[in-house]
């Protein structure tokens, strides 16, 4: 997984009724509800705020609302996905036509032509169970599973990816 510190700026608007002794605690306490788990195309998943520049900034007054900006830069842990990375996850969902792996907050689908070429989906079970002799392998929700990320679409605010179990060392773990 690809975790990384990068440097960000975000305006965050205050409420006149914040002005007080306590108005640092509340700008920076609006930093974190507004971009802690929110996702960005250029940076991946934002996962924490580490640090916030102190001092504070002076914030600027909006005319016509008495509402404060405060200009703030802060550095943040974020988890970027990259195509041919392989990741390790756990079904969440799947259906006939393939399998959803939850990689954290990224979510993976497995297309049925991409789950390994001895499986088969059952329908009584609503699982892919192995057809090879001996294998007890599964694919069901909660299986723990390694795959390699073969597609990805980037937007403002979602980040989408494809993945495939057909490879050596992919499919099912343990």
């Amino acid at each position: 997984m690809a975790f990384y510190l990068v440097e960000l700026t975000k305006s965050v608007t205050v409420h006149p009724r914040y002005f007080h002794a306590k108005l640092g605690d509340h700008v920076i306490g609006r930093l974190l509800a507004l971009t802690e788990g929110t996702t960005s195309g250029r940076y991946g998943y934002l996962i924490a705020v580490v640090q916030v520049e102190r001092p504070l900034p002076p914030g600027r007054i909006l005319p016509g609302t008495g509402h404060a900006v405060f200009p703030l830069r802060y550095k943040a842990l974020v988890y970027r996905p990259f195509l041919g990375e392989v990741l390790d996850g756990v079904i969440a969902s799947l259906t006939r036509h393939g399998v959803f792996v939850a990689v954290g907050p990224l979510s993976v689908f497995v297309s049925a032509r991409n789950v390994p070429s001895d499986m088969e989906f059952d329908e009584t079970e609503q699982c892919f169970t192995s057809v090879v002799q001996g294998s007890e392998d599964r694919l069901e929700v909660g299986t723990l599973v390694r795959l390699r990320i073969v597609g990805m679409r980037r937007d403002a605010t979602e980040i989408a990816a494809v993945g495939t179990l057909r490879a050596d060392y992919l499919g099912v773990l343990g």
